[in-house]
């Protein structure tokens, strides 16, 4: 696998280039991960991209550097150290940098010969290209989906000059993807979600939250959805409850700022039993925290979000094609429990992209309503059932009288005082999550059957710490394996219980200060970690970093 970095200030066009590399590098048949670091400004300061290509699976990042595209001389100071010995740096003359590796090229001056200036990009892609050995072969079709018709004959011209400009470096690898596709996660939830049959979308833009809504936004037209930009995060999931209540699959976004002000109205969708979606893409708390970097610390806010008790499902999406069928799961978990369902990501999974096999469509199922009748007798809308769900029927679809409430009710849904309705109501209603139980999908265990050191993480941890125990086992056959939650509450205990008695060592891996999730396996299990590894500077842990700190043997 090879990786090179594209990095600058704000507004000299980092994404546009590591977009555009990415594409063509996928095109031609590679499996392709994109992580994004991203200050929060928009002009200045320091960005880059790293891009991540092979004939392999890649599920994260890796810091080893084959190549640098410098646009600033910052980045060639801030990231020299990362290069491998035979790396490159890549730049244009104006530079002044005068290390050993750097490739400087007139790229600015080239690019104004051709019309435009910033097509000095497509000559540094150019350039890339043709020190791995690629061929230009896909140029020209994969550019009429990248640039404008107008601009497209000058970028192909750019692309070209670069690659003419230097000389092949490294070894050619045969790419192997064919037509599969390249996607950012929250794309990718997206898509989930149209798969889904969602027909009402509505948040108030929040980074890095923001995504999710603008990709449906895009496809809102095109898919018969509603996109509803709301006037703040309480309005934004009021309106999604009102249109799951209409009968609307509906589905709110935020990221942990704006989930502070949600909770209430969460309380609402458990005590009325209406289904919900959330995704909360999570980043550095608390207030604003560090709103374009990465963390895993909303874990127990989330599942203890708004006062009282009510049954509420979580699920931490670990890459990009678990993000897809999740979020569809997350639908279907809502309409047959009639609950809210939260997701979560983060902002290292929702920005970043990856190449992944094409989602397979033909055995998608989501729970419908009962229908337009009820025909067991009176309908109840909260009847007390043995398995705590109640029928649910659609206002204005029915002669049935509908009925909602967020005070404590009985099952016709009218207002009461009784202890004894409480308490059976209450009863009923967290009854859901004993059937829940039963389908609860454990963690993917990952590494040698054989191992006596367990790592444990949860979400976008998944990547890194696969990437760890491979290189681990390398190191030391057989001694390591994995387990990585995507069900994270009601937590399965199932095969957590079975390999932590296996295991030697329990080692914690999260994106946070106090090891949320182990916490709350010590809570329900009383399975205590011998180490945790936690990261919470607003950058994801890389297997590299896993790796280092297991084999130094600190705690943080």
């Amino acid at each position: 696998m090879y990786n090179i970095l594209v990095g600058g200030a704000a507004g000299q066009g980092i994404d546009t280039t590591a977009a555009n590399l990415e594409m063509l590098l996928k095109k031609a048949g590679y499996y392709v991960f994109t992580m994004r670091d991203f200050m929060s400004r928009v002009r200045g300061g320091h960005n880059f991209s790293i891009i991540r290509f092979g004939n392999e699976p890649i599920f994260s990042h890796s810091a080893k550097l084959d190549g640098i595209i410098a646009l600033d001389d910052d980045t060639v100071e801030i990231h020299n150290k990362e290069l491998n010995k035979d790396g490159f740096i890549l730049c244009d003359t104006k530079l002044k940098t005068e290390n050993e590796k750097a490739i400087k090229l007139n790229m600015d001056s080239m690019a104004k010969e051709l019309g435009n200036p910033k097509v000095s990009g497509s000559i540094a892609i150019g350039a890339v290209l043709k020190l791995f050995g690629i061929g230009l072969g896909h140029v020209d079709e994969t550019m009429k989906h990248l640039v404008k018709e107008a601009y497209l004959e000058m970028n192909v011209k750019a692309v070209r000059i670069g690659y003419e400009s230097v000389d092949t470096r490294f070894r050619f690898l045969e790419g192997t993807t064919g037509d599969y596709m390249i996607l950012s996660g929250s794309k990718a939830v997206g898509l989930g979600a149209l798969a889904a049959g969602v027909k009402f979308y509505s948040a108030y833009p929040m980074s890095p939250s923001t995504a999710v809504m603008e990709f449906l936004a895009s496809k809102s037209v095109e898919a018969g959805i509603v996109v509803e930009q709301a006037e703040d995060e309480i309005a934004g999931i009021n309106m999604a409850i009102g249109a799951s209540f209409a009968g609307a699959r509906a589905m709110t976004g935020t990221s942990g700022g704006g989930f502070c002000l949600k909770v209430e109205a969460l309380g609402l969708s458990g005590i009325a039993e209406i289904p919900l979606v959330v995704i909360d893409v999570q980043r550095p708390g608390p207030a604003t925290g560090l709103p374009t970097r990465t963390e895993q610390s909303d874990l127990k806010f989330v599942i203890s979000a708004a006062q009282g008790e009510f049954p509420r499902m979580v699920i931490a999406l670990r890459n990009h094609t678990d993000a897809f069928y999740q979020t569809i799961r997350a639908f279907d978990l809502a309409e047959r429990y009639q609950i809210p369902v939260i997701v979560l990501s983060d902002q290292y999974l929702g920005d970043s992209t990856a190449t992944v096999e094409p989602y397979d469509l033909s055995d998608i199922q989501v729970a419908e309503p009962c229908g337009e009748e009820y025909k067991e007798g009176e309908y109840l809308r909260y009847r007390i059932t043995e398995d705590g769900i109640s029928p649910r029927l659609i206002p204005g679809k029915t002669k049935n009288l509908v009925s909602a409430d967020s005070d404590e009710h009985d099952e016709r849904g009218f207002i009461i005082e009784s202890s004894e309705e409480r308490i059976q109501m209450m009863d009923k209603r967290m009854r859901k999550l004993d059937k829940l139980m039963e389908e609860l999908q454990e963690p993917e265990f990952i590494g040698e059957e054989s191992f006596d050191t367990l790592l444990v993480g949860w979400g976008s941890t998944y990547g890194p710490i696969r990437e760890a125990v491979g290189v681990l086992n390398e190191k030391e056959p057989g001694k390591y394996g994995a387990l990585i939650f995507g069900d994270v509450f009601p937590l399965p205990k199932k095969l957590l219980i079975e390999k932590a008695t296996q295991a030697k060592q329990l080692i914690n891996i999260e994106q946070n200060a106090t090891g949320q999730l182990g916490g709350l396996i010590r809570e329900q299990t009383g399975i205590v970690f011998d180490r945790s590894i936690l990261k919470y500077d607003g950058r994801q842990i890389s297997g590299e970093e896993i790796v280092e700190r297991i084999q130094q043997g600190g705690v943080r």
